[in-house]
């Protein structure tokens, strides 16, 4: 695992409540016991701009990628990646796992794209984490005079998180056009703040 994400430490910082976890019998079997599916189902991730993949109600299982997208038109896909479990859904992509590498992928289904997004889960857990906390903690002043130096902390606060998860795993910021480099951006102008969340309380009253 690239990063130590721990259960204590997202429960610590949000409470069990907007943690999501996934059973292991959602997970088609080879990829049940890989160390990505455990993580999921251990550690969990802190719900909001990530979603966790819902188990079918029939099946108890994740939808694999050749459910959710025709991947026989996708042009550059690896053969094998039709039969990854899709975890999660962020912004306009599925992400899919790949059990043989561990590694996450964004699925678009727009652009017809299977993209490497993550190293593994642990890195997944890692950026969701930070962001999360990011949105939940960072608070504005309401002075307008202070207004753009406190964007410019914004956005200082999410070149940190970038730089940081780069050293270690550089997928999920490779460019500007990863869904995490899009989410990044759309946080540092001051969108996604949740309505109950001190910086929207200050942002929008």
């Amino acid at each position: 695992m690239r990063f130590d994400v721990t259960r204590s430490e997202l429960v610590g910082i949000f409470g069990e409540a907007p943690i999501a976890v996934l059973p292991a019998t959602a997970f088609p079997p080879p990829s049940s016991d890989t160390a990505g599916a455990r993580l999921l189902q251990t550690v969990g991730v802190p719900t909001g701009t990530l979603r966790l993949r819902e188990p079918d109600e029939d099946t108890g299982r994740l939808p694999i990628v050749q459910d959710v997208v025709d991947i026989a038109d996708f042009e550059d896909a690896p053969q094998e990646s039709g039969g990854w479990p899709v975890i999660a859904w962020l912004l306009n992509s599925h992400l899919a796992l790949d059990p043989g590498t561990g590694k996450v992928h964004a699925v678009d289904a727009d652009e017809e794209t299977v993209q490497e997004l993550h190293a593994d889960v642990s890195s997944l857990i890692h950026v969701t984490l930070r962001f999360q906390r990011l949105l939940a903690e960072f608070t504005f002043s309401g002075d307008d005079s202070e207004e753009e130096a406190e964007f410019e902390r914004l956005e200082c606060e999410v070149e940190r998180i970038r730089q940081e998860t780069s050293s270690i795993d550089p997928l999920p910021f490779r460019d500007d056009e990863t869904v995490w480099s899009v989410v990044g951006e759309e946080i540092a102008t001051g969108r996604r703040f949740a309505g109950n969340s001190p910086g929207a309380r200050s942002l929008y009253g």
